[in-house]
C-alpha cells in the first residue's frame, strides 16, 4: 500500500503588484535529508481524513491554522512518486492566507521558508511533479480569477 501525505498549496496576494505577479506560494526547506523545498505537508494518521491531515500539518510545519487560510474549491492535485523503493501518493489543495502579512512559525522539521513567486518557487522545487502542481495552480488562479 503506498504512503499517503496531504497538504495545501499555500498562497497570497500582494497588494502592490498587478496580476498575475501578485500571487506568492510558501515553500518550506526541511531540516533532514537534501533540505529540498516543499509546501507543507504531511502523513495521514490512522483514523484521519484527508482534509484534516492538510490542515493538522499546516498548522504543525508553518504555524497557519484553519481560520487563517481559505480553501480554494475546485482545485485538488495528486502526485504520485517513489521515497525509498515506496509508492508515495501527495495531495495538494489550494489556499489563500487570509492576511497576506501573517507570520509563519515553522517547526523543527523545517528550518527556513520562502514566499516565491511562480518562476523562483519552480526553481526551489526543483521536482517536476512539483513544478507542474505550482504552475497548474498558477493557471488556475489565473483562470479562476477572470470568471
Amino acid at each position: 500500500m503506498a504512503l499517503r501525505a496531504c497538504g495545501f498549496i499555500i498562497f497570497r496576494r500582494l497588494v502592490q503588484h498587478p496580476p498575475p505577479d501578485n500571487i506568492e506560494f510558501l515553500l518550506l526547506q526541511t531540516s533532514y535529508g537534501e533540505h529540498h523545498w516543499t509546501p507543507p505537508k504531511g502523513h495521514v494518521d490512522p483514523g484521519e481524513d484527508d482534509i484534516t491531515t492538510a490542515l493538522r500539518e499546516t498548522q504543525e510545519e508553518a504555524g497557519l491554522s484553519e481560520d487563517q487560510l481559505c480553501k480554494v474549491d475546485g482545485f485538488l492535485q495528486k502526485l504520485h512518486y517513489q521515497v525509498r523503493g515506496k509508492d508515495k501518493e501527495v495531495l495538494y489543495w489550494l489556499a489563500e492566507l487570509r492576511d497576506p502579512n501573517t507570520r509563519v512559525i515553522l517547526s523543527d522539521e523545517h528550518r527556513d521558508y520562502r514566499w516565491a513567486r511562480l518562476q523562483e518557487a519552480c526553481e526551489l522545487a526543483k521536482y517536476k511533479d512539483l513544478e507542474d502542481t505550482l504552475q497548474a495552480a498558477q493557471r488556475y488562479l489565473e483562470t479562476k480569477g477572470k470568471q
